[in-house]
């Protein structure tokens, strides 16, 4: 396909600018959602980050009493859906699938501005505990994005315990592959809510990544596909390959493929480019099959992929909270589901 000169170069105009937005975060993240054949849906995510986040693994039963780690100003709520999360210092809920199918990751976006104003009246839920929010309440996309365009909470931004401001979007997709991403700009809430809204990574705002991705769509994978680490070109790769590997409905083969396209627009360990620490080595990789409801997590320091059977995992409330400790067992592969050990809930990180 040949482009129009002035869409070719507004097109690249926008490519060009994006390398001279100023770049303050320290995370670099992807995420993909594979659509294989027999309802195969697979979402797929990396977390790059300049340190070690100490991720843990827990299980979180339903019926849990909730508050939005803001005091009595917090939202409050109980978890209707058990789920299992990736936490980073074990203080925040950055990756994860619920019993239902329906999966959260948490990416960094430099420009998030959440809404400010002391006299606004509404419960507050800080930025650690919004994927947790989602698991606990939603079994669809749909169910998500209806209650979250209400804007019945504000959020908060909190600060990671290395000093870094924790500005996040949240993306969700669910068993029909349906998706959402939730970014916060300008102070205002933005959703994009579409089947289509398959990959996501980093800076900037989500509606310039698919300006950016249309040039590169136009160009075809076949022909030519950016290679550095920047978030745009991590974009243009993921949503070429993601649909570009076969399609089954193979559980195994949709899983090593989602896993192959993660690895793909993943960052070397010890990478860290000087002038853009918005490029940051990738720590974990996940791959959710939300048909199946298995959780498989990669730590990049690790032999290999471990993975956890949710079908099998009991989440009636007397069967309590349970972690499995990754920090200091890098050798954990395989079935992990029996694995896990009772554990008193973590506390969401909140504002300092």
């Amino acid at each position: 396909m040949t482009l129009s000169l002035p869409k070719f170069a507004l097109i690249a105009s926008l490519i060009a600018g994006s390398t001279l937005l100023p770049l303050q975060t320290a995370s670099a993240c992807s995420r993909a959602v594979y659509f294989g054949q027999q309802g195969q849906t697979v979402t797929g995510r990396s977390l790059d980050w300049v340190d070690d986040m100490q991720t843990n693994l827990w299980i979180f039963p339903r019926g849990m009493t909730r508050e939005g780690s803001m005091g009595g100003r917090g939202l409050k709520w109980a978890s209707k859906y058990g789920s299992v999360i990736a936490a980073g210092h074990d203080a925040s809920t950055t990756d994860g699938m619920n019993e239902r199918g329906l999966v959260a990751n948490l990416l960094f976006l430099t420009e998030s501005e959440y809404p400010g104003g002391q006299n606004d009246p509404r419960p507050l839920l800080a930025v650690s505990a919004w994927a947790q929010y989602v698991l606990d309440n939603f079994a669809t996309v749909s169910e998500a994005v209806a209650e979250m365009r209400k804007e019945a909470f504000r959020p908060v931004m909190v600060t990671t315990p290395n000093g870094i401001q924790n500005k996040v979007n949240l993306a969700v997709s669910d068993v029909s592959g349906d998706s959402a991403i939730f970014e916060y700009v300008g102070g205002k809430l933005v959703i994009h809510h579409s089947r289509h809204y398959q990959v996501i990574t980093n800076a900037p705002a989500y509606g310039h990544q698919l300006a950016q991705n249309e040039y590169w769509r136009q160009v075809g994978g076949t022909v030519m596909l950016p290679g550095t680490s920047r978030p745009a070109d991590r974009f243009a790769r993921a949503s070429f390959y993601i649909n570009a590997v076969r399609q089954t409905a193979e559980a195994r083969e949709a899983v090593a493929a989602v896993f192959s396209v993660m690895r793909n627009v993943s960052v070397p360990r010890g990478v860290n480019t000087i002038g853009m620490p918005s490029i940051a080595p990738t720590v974990w990789r996940s791959v959710a099959d939300q048909k199946n409801r298995i959780y498989y997590f990669e730590d990049t320091a690790g032999p290999g992929a471990l993975w956890v059977k949710l079908g099998q995992i009991d989440f009636n409330p007397p069967a309590g909270v349970r972690k499995l400790t990754l920090q200091g067992n890098p050798g954990a592969i395989g079935d992990q589901t029996g694995g896990f050990r009772p554990a008193p809930p973590f506390a969401f990180m909140a504002p300092r």
